[in-house]
């Protein structure tokens, strides 16, 4: 089992910064990856970014180049750096991990951003 915490959601103007972070802890072997999802009201949660233990991302068409997602191998931990944040990008953000040689998929608890105009 994994257990995922986040922290770093809030409320924040169109056009301002946030940090998301999640800490890791279960048992977490070395092929994995981490990284966010998101879901905003009334829509079907979607992929934000993820990033493997090697450094290899995927990002959301529509968020790159405003977001980026880094870890901490050594700390169990991967952050989200949210620049440049727009209306839509009002959602909850589920942190994630999953083993590469597995199916199963661990989630956090969420934690909400909002962006106001």
């Amino acid at each position: 089992q994994v257990q995922l915490v986040e922290s770093g959601g809030g409320l924040v103007q169109a056009g301002g910064s946030l940090r998301l972070s999640c800490a890791a802890s279960g048992s977490i072997f070395r092929f994995n990856t981490m990284g966010w999802y998101r879901q905003a009201p009334g829509k079907q949660r979607e992929l934000v970014a993820t990033m493997t233990n090697g450094g290899s991302t995927n990002y959301a068409d529509s968020v790159k180049g405003r977001f980026t997602i880094s870890r901490d191998n050594a700390e169990k931990m991967v952050y989200l750096q949210m620049n440049s944040l727009k209306l839509e990008d009002t959602a909850v953000y589920y942190c994630h991990f999953s083993h590469l040689t597995s199916a199963t998929n661990y989630w956090g608890k969420g934690t909400l951003v909002t962006v106001s105009s």
